[in-house]
């Protein structure tokens, strides 16, 4: 069931009971990144102040996103449209760039219908939240257009069970609240050398740890960008997994993290985490009952 305010409640009793009467209302909708980075837009043609959070009318349109009411426990999955244009930027990157680069992964949805007495963004009366819930999945990125699958928090419960499995490697995602490793301290400070391209990083600080690590860019064409490690020459270069929207300049900034393959003797020598360590290597592996 949905909440609102008295104010509300009463203002759409009163409307409801006067016939063609317009309404003037607006939909506002808010994305929380992991980091806590909140942005704020609107479908209205002027801003709106809301919750003490300013929504922007001039930033990327979101379409799609209904309100559904259901009763149980399923998972109400839905698939939306964000059209955005290249001056539309999120932590000095483009929105569509850093959708696809994973900025959003994880990141919670929010859709409000809020009302006023007179006109869009003039007495606010108040609002209801018509959908919250997470981003599942980046479908599809163009040039001035994503599709993304949303989902309602019921989607923390769709998950396989037994959660823990015996394998040979550990369960954890490094720096997750489990791993319990805090990436800044493995993390190493630097910037593009010359000569380098999108998938090829020249870079005197690369270590071999650096292997199957995180690239993010904090600075240049490419800022707020993230990039897997996939090979490493120490002290010479990092090579991805995929090239960068655009070629790094020389001296762009970047920090890059360490890696894990997820084995007992790196999480000892390297990250000497091995009391969080969630792998059983020495299981016998299933051909071995046969």
């Amino acid at each position: 069931m949905k909440t609102a305010s008295p104010a509300l409640v009463s203002f759409l009793a009163a409307a409801r009971a006067q016939r063609d009467l317009t309404i003037s209302f607006a939909d506002c909708f808010s994305f929380t990144q992991a980091n806590g980075l909140a942005l704020t837009y609107t479908n209205a043609d002027v801003p709106v102040l809301y919750g003490g959070k300013l929504f922007r009318a001039d930033g990327p349109l979101v379409s799609g996103l209904k309100y559904r009411a259901t009763i149980g426990l399923n998972v109400d999955r839905q698939e939306i449209s964000i059209a955005a244009r290249p001056g539309d930027l999120t932590s000095g990157a483009s929105f569509l760039v850093s959708l696809r680069d994973g900025a959003f992964d994880g990141a919670r949805v929010r859709r409000d219908r809020v009302f006023f007495s007179d006109f869009i963004g003039g007495t606010l009366v108040g609002g209801v939240t018509l959908f919250y819930g997470r981003i599942s999945t980046i479908d599809e990125v163009g040039r001035t257009r994503a599709k993304i699958t949303v989902a309602n928090e019921l989607v923390l419960l769709d998950v396989d069970m037994p959660r823990n499995i015996f394998g040979a490697t550990c369960q954890n995602t490094l720096y997750d609240s489990i791993c319990g490793l805090p990436a800044g301290a493995f993390s190493t400070q630097a910037s593009v050398g010359a000569g380098s391209t999108a998938s090829r990083i020249f870079c005197a600080s690369a270590l071999a740890a650096h292997a199957q690590g995180r690239l993010l860019f904090s600075s240049g064409t490419n800022a707020g960008v993230a990039a897997t490690v996939k090979l490493v020459a120490t002290g010479v270069s990092l090579t991805l997994a995929y090239p960068l929207p655009f070629a790094p300049a020389s001296g762009d900034a970047f920090t890059v993290y360490f890696g894990c393959d997820h084995t007992q003797g790196t999480c000892q020598s390297r990250f000497n985490n091995i009391a969080n360590f969630r792998g059983f290597p020495f299981v016998p592996p299933p051909q071995m009952a046969v």
